[in-house]
């Protein structure tokens, strides 16, 4: 059975929330993140992306191209409160919901739980009760597989959705800039730039051997999704096993000084990513890749989960005190947390309602 693929990404989510929540902020340029020095944006206004403001970018930057730009602290809990929300309106329309972070998921809507009768019509059903209920606006892709139901989510956006029907999936891939496939990112995009690779058409002309050739691991996900193609089930029962983030460093870094201000960044970094994802773990790993590519990595695990930054950051600087001084220049730095709280199966079945009668779906 073709399967009906739906992909909701909520529009600026930690903006949206905060320009909801106080009428002043509304149709202003605004970043959810630090204002100091090292800050980090977490997320940026559509107002403030129109400067170039982007999620990940240090807020130096960002205040650099938007002098306008203000600033508001992050409210994690909120954020995870409206995430619950908008949980149990997926769950009315699909038993099969992947979280991907607070703000996105997938949802396998081939059997009906509705009777709606199309694809088009249940993604349409879902943005109006988001809409509705949280006073936030959502996009949505619609096809017959993950990769395709997630780049179209991106075509509409803010407050739209898209649908790649069977028969133009492959014309739509073919259009698609390089920049848009999971896990192409700048470096990669250019590497592909200088073997003449720019779309999706370019990377399906590559033979497979090609793309093992420069792409290593990648290169089956490539030579798949060219051609349109993913067989990724939607796993609700699907558990990250860590969230984490590092940075290589032009310079080798020696002194324990330029060691604590790089770490300070990528807690802020790594953070972010955490609270967007409403993780909650037990483990704290630090990585440290030396000059001449030897790594060490020291990990803290605590009996209950960590709580809040300011915890994530005092057990990521007494890692890094255990590894002073450092014998060699220091190239890599990174972080990561593990050993996830993983819900139960009733936790489960309290936001879930029961499975009304099932009828296959359209497009």
């Amino acid at each position: 059975m073709l399967r009906k693929i739906v992909h909701i990404d909520m529009d600026a989510f930690f903006a949206s929330v905060e320009q909801r929540d106080n009428p002043a902020l509304r149709g202003r340029p605004i970043a959810v993140g630090g204002s100091a020095e090292r800050g980090v944006v977490a997320a940026a206004s559509y107002e403030a992306r129109q400067f170039g403001v982007r999620s990940a970018m240090p807020s130096v930057t960002a205040k650099r191209r938007c002098p306008q730009l203000t600033f508001v602290k992050p409210r994690f809990d909120v954020y995870k409160s409206v995430s619950r929300q908008i949980r149990a309106i997926f769950d009315r329309y699909s038993s099969l919901v992947e979280p991907l972070s607070l703000d996105e998921a997938y949802l396998d809507v081939t059997e009906d739980r509705q009777g709606i009768g199309s694809a088009i019509r249940v993604a349409s059903c879902i943005r109006r009760d988001i809409l509705a209920e949280t006073a936030l606006t959502a996009s949505a892709g619609i096809s017959y597989n993950k990769f395709l139901a997630k780049v179209a989510s991106d075509q509409n956006k803010p407050d739209g959705q898209f649908v790649v029907l069977p028969a133009e999936g492959a014309a739509f891939v073919a259009a698609l800039p390089t920049r848009r496939f999971y896990g192409v990112g700048p470096r990669t995009a250019e590497r592909m730039a200088d073997l003449g690779i720019h779309t999706g058409a370019d990377l399906r002309a590559q033979s497979l051997g090609f793309l093992q050739q420069h792409f290593g691991k990648s290169a089956m996900y490539l030579y798949r999704a060219s051609r349109g193609e993913d067989d990724r089930p939607v796993r609700p029962d699907r558990v990250r096993k860590s969230v984490g983030g590092e940075r290589t460093y032009a310079q080798d870094m020696t002194s324990s000084i330029e060691l604590y201000a790089a770490l300070e960044d990528i807690i802020d970094l790594v953070w972010q990513r955490i609270a967007q994802q409403g993780a909650q773990g037990r483990t704290l790993t630090l990585k440290m890749k030396y000059a001449d590519f030897r790594q060490v990595t020291r990990a803290q695990s605590l009996p209950a989960p960590i709580v809040g930054r300011e915890q994530f950051g005092e057990l990521a600087r007494a890692s890094l005190a255990g590894l002073l001084p450092v014998p060699l220049g220091v190239r890599l730095l990174g972080l990561s947390l593990s050993g996830f709280e993983t819900p139960t199966a009733q936790a489960t079945q309290d936001i879930a309602e029961p499975a009304p009668a099932q009828y296959p779906l359209q497009f």
